[in-house]
């Protein structure tokens, strides 16, 4: 899961950071309006954690940017701003949630996770998809009943492929969504061809169905056969 951390405050910042990276997220990080808008503008992201009150202005020119390109990034606000009348005002304006500093970071995820829930998999912790079971929580797959063993990398990629079933997604889109923008630096997208391969693999050695479908000149597509 891939999200951006906009924060000013550079200490809480990187403990953020370090704690979502630490529970497998890709965690992309920047600290003032400026850029949050540059990143929700090229990029797609599960969740974005969004302060308020930044050197270079308010948070909800970024809400406002988001909903105005109709995109469905979830927004967490992380603020100081205790008021009701505020807290329902950027709800109103649409964000998904609110959580008041200082906060415990095993909150925060577990608010992150909801939303990413409540947005792709219609609030459930366990995702099926026929023979296949994906336990978001514990970070676990099943083919038949049978545990496979899959990488968090692997987990994050059938989750994104599931959750976009009969699109095609593009060796670029994958490449960001696994390694957000460090995907602009590499030379190539091989990496999403290795991940792609072993996670067909092992999906069909379980005894599944070819869902991952390779699209000419396109990239790939998960398909319900």
């Amino acid at each position: 899961m891939k999200i951006l951390l906009v924060e000013d405050e550079k200490i809480l910042a990187q403990e953020i950071q370090q704690y979502f990276i630490g529970q497998g997220f890709v965690c992309e990080r920047v600290s003032s309006v400026e850029d949050a808008l540059d990143k929700v503008t090229i990029y797609q992201y599960d969740c974005i954690l969004l302060d308020l009150m930044l050197p270079d202005g308010t948070g909800t020119k970024v809400i406002q940017a988001i909903k105005q390109a109709y995109k469905a990034d979830g927004i967490i606000i992380i603020s100081a701003i205790e008021t009701l009348e505020k807290r329902i005002e950027i709800l109103q304006m649409g964000a998904d949630d609110f959580i008041t500093k200082p906060f415990h970071l095993s909150e925060l995820l577990a608010r992150t996770q909801a939303l990413i829930r409540r947005k792709s998999f219609h609030g459930n912790n366990l995702v099926l998809y026929n023979e296949i079971c994906i336990d978001t929580l514990a970070k676990t797959v099943t083919v038949k009943n049978q545990l496979i063993d899959f990488t968090k990398k692997e987990i994050d990629l059938l989750l994104y492929l599931i959750g976009n079933e009969n699109r095609v997604l593009s060796k670029g889109a994958i490449a960001e969504h696994l390694s957000g923008d460090m995907a602009d630096l590499l030379d190539n997208h091989d990496f999403v061809y290795a991940h792609i391969k072993n996670l067909k693999k092992k999906l069909l050695n379980a005894g599944a169905n070819n869902y991952i479908q390779s699209v000419y000149g396109l990239g790939y597509k998960w398909k319900n056969e």
